[in-house]
Order: C-alpha cells, then sequence, then structure tokens
C-alpha cells in the first residue's frame, strides 16, 4: 500500500471556507485503487503548523500514479488550491 501525504500553507487572510470546500473535493472525487482518504484544517495546537492536511492510502504505487495524472483531480489542485496556498509539500511512501 502506498500513503500519500500532503501538507500545504495558505496565503494569509485565506478564508478557511475556501480551504475547507478543496478538501471536500478532494474527498469526493471517485478514486480507483484508493482505499482510505482523511483531511483536515490544523488544529491550531502548535505555532508554526502547516494550515491543512491530507492522507490518502491507495492499493498499490500504479493506483496512486494514476489519480496523481487524474484530470478532475488535477483541476482542483490548480482551481482551488493554488490561489489560496503559499507552499504544499508531498512526500509518498509504502505502508
Amino acid at each position: 500500500m502506498i500513503r500519500n501525504v500532503v501538507v500545504g500553507r495558505v496565503r494569509p487572510g485565506t478564508d478557511p471556507a475556501l480551504v475547507q470546500e478543496a478538501l471536500d473535493a478532494i474527498v469526493a472525487l471517485p478514486v480507483e485503487g484508493l482505499v482510505d482518504v482523511r483531511v483536515g484544517l490544523d488544529a491550531g495546537l502548535r505555532p508554526g503548523a502547516w494550515s491543512f492536511a491530507i492522507t490518502s492510502d491507495f492499493v498499490d504505487a500504479e493506483a496512486y500514479r494514476m489519480y496523481d495524472a487524474e484530470a478532475e483531480h488535477n483541476r482542483i489542485r490548480r482551481e482551488m488550491f493554488d490561489p489560496v496556498c503559499e507552499e504544499i509539500a508531498r512526500v509518498q511512501f509504502q505502508v
């Protein structure tokens, strides 16, 4: 199984509702080979934390690659995340 972890830091003044809308769009994607997806805004428990996180588990690397290249997923990245994020970091690892 492959776990994909994404964290993002939003631009100052960004409405959290816009970020939640983007996260909800990720959860709503129909993804073949997706085992689980979790999203959330930072709980504010520690200064300097990133603004949101996404974790997605895929059956294998090929399922992750298909998701990464999927047109609707990339539209959500481009139209919903890019305008509000100053930084996004990703890592994929074997679980």
